[in-house]
């Protein structure tokens, strides 16, 4: 009986929040795009130029679908285990789009992907599995390409898996290297690093003879987290110094250590597989964390105020299980998650991920049409990259607007020399005056280009008032341009 009042109180606390909290300006909506095994895109390798279109096509469609629910953030999965999905000098293509380890499907998924996120509004992040590089089956398959058969002096087997040691000299050179590539040859928003840590039952992970080389008196655990510590603050200054605006962010597991207020958390970040995020925030040497908090109650709630607690004001961004709203997984109810949301906005999230897209897209227990109606009912810009730099840009100038068929076109008038660096967010009210505090009054974020077309659903008269706002690739947004009016009258129809 305990347990239903819980959560019945729970579900009505959600309620008091959606009620007491609008729907935020700044806010993070992103999905975990999962490329292993095609389990969110592609469905099938192509062999075909047809085939290549159908994957193509697919990856559009699911960009579309998200965008109709006002997401704006996308972690695409570009390095699986030792394969990339990229132009690699140093990794086999995977077989996921071609069929065939090391081949290119005749295109760059991460190329297209960059692409379409951006025609959308949305961010593009490559998102990395960081230290395992796949089973001996795996390993065997990639033949002489494989991590395993260049370099095995930095990889370990354990429990049927293959590693990287984070404990080996050149680990961390050969995991930036990967990093390098990305970096230099795409237009990406963010490296996100996944499984940078310890496997499980990291106690027995056969490191002993690296430690007795290098760990100076250190315990082992403490060696253990200065091994990942010390690669993480390299690539961040790395990254840094080639291009500032890419965030660096990870994807920790969901609970950083164990709290006071729940003495048998279990599994966690710090003592059970040796990541220490924490110092990262602490460090500056993350702009972003997206845990991995695929549990409920006690197991969610105070682990989430533990993550802002230590956040250092970089971004928290509690990553959310949809997956297991699966009958086959854990049948959670939708409010299960609803809940979530609720609880990181009104406690200091910077919005929600959600793995995986596919259970979202699924409109599992009817989670999409609750997001697109509901909770992203409206756009949302991202937080701001402050603490990267605080510039803020000229507003956009000379906003004009024409009725073209059954559209109205928007045009503005770039600030000078800045037309690669900034985006943009066009605003808008019907019969009244823009409020660009207002997230009910926002129409489209992350334009890129000086250009928006809004299609008209009906004609009827009404005054229409548009201004348009310049954000760098930090984030920073100008003051809003100067408001254009536009009449819709009768004659038009």
């Amino acid at each position: 009986m305990k347990r239903y009042l819980y959560i019945a109180l729970l579900s009505l606390i959600g309620l008091m929040l959606r009620a007491e909290v609008p729907s935020p300006k700044h806010e993070i909506r992103a999905v975990w795009l999962t490329t292993i095994y095609g389990l969110d895109w592609p469905q099938k390798p192509a062999t075909t130029e047809y085939g290549r279109k159908m994957q193509q096509q697919e990856l559009c469609q699911i960009l579309d679908r998200l965008k109709e629910a006002n997401f704006n953030m996308v972690f695409v999965q570009v390095r699986m285990r030792g394969d990339v999905i990229y132009k690699s000098a140093i990794e086999p293509a995977s077989k996921t789009f071609s069929g065939k380890y090391g081949v290119m499907p005749g295109y760059d998924p991460l190329a297209f992907v960059i692409e379409e996120c951006h025609k959308r509004g949305m961010e593009c992040h490559a998102w990395m599995v960081t230290f395992p590089v796949g089973t001996d089956k795996i390993v065997k398959e990639q033949g002489r390409n494989s991590v395993v058969k260049r370099m095995p002096s930095l990889c370990k087997r354990f429990n049927g898996e293959w590693y990287l040691d984070p404990g080996v000299p050149g680990t961390d050179q050969y995991i930036l290297s990967l990093v390098k590539e990305i970096v230099n040859g795409y237009d990406v928003d963010g490296i996100h690093f996944d499984y940078i840590r310890y496997p499980e039952e990291a106690k027995k992970f056969p490191d002993r003879a690296a430690y007795n080389k290098s760990g100076k008196g250190m315990p082992l655990d403490e060696w253990r987290r200065s091994n990942i510590t010390r690669m993480v603050s390299m690539i961040y200054d790395w990254v840094k110094g080639v291009k500032p605006w890419i965030q660096v962010s990870s994807s920790p597991l969901g609970k950083y250590s164990r709290i006071p207020k729940v003495p048998n958390a279990g599994w966690t970040a710090y003592e059970s597989v040796y990541q220490d995020p924490g110092k990262w925030l602490q460090q500056g040497k993350h702009d972003m964390v997206v845990p991995m908090m695929y549990y409920k109650f006690d197991n969610f709630f105070p682990f989430v105020d533990n993550w802002v607690e230590i956040s250092n004001g970089r971004i928290v961004v509690p990553g959310l299980g949809a997956y297991r709203m699966d009958k086959k997984e854990a049948d959670w109810e939708k409010n299960d998650i609803t809940d979530q949301i609720d609880y990181s906005r009104y406690y200091g999230g910077a919005g929600c991920s959600f793995f995986r897209c596919a259970n979202v897209l699924d409109n599992t227990k009817g989670i999409y049409d609750e997001l697109k109606n509901v909770y992203y009912k409206y756009p949302a810009q991202l937080p701001p990259l402050k603490w990267l730099d605080d510039a803020v840009p000229e507003a956009p100038s000379e906003i004009k607007v024409r009725k073209e068929n059954n559209e109205l076109e928007l045009t503005w008038d770039v600030p000078e020399g800045k037309s690669d660096s900034l985006s943009y967010t066009v605003y808008y009210a019907i019969n009244d005056s823009v409020d660009t505090q207002t997230s009910s009054h926002m129409l489209a974020t992350g334009v890129r280009g000086n250009s928006f077309r809004l299609p008209l659903t009906d004609e009827t008269e009404r005054m229409y008032s548009f201004c348009v706002t310049s954000s760098t690739r930090y984030r920073i947004e100008s003051k809003p341009s100067k408001e254009t009016i536009y009449y819709l009258l009768p004659y038009e129809k």
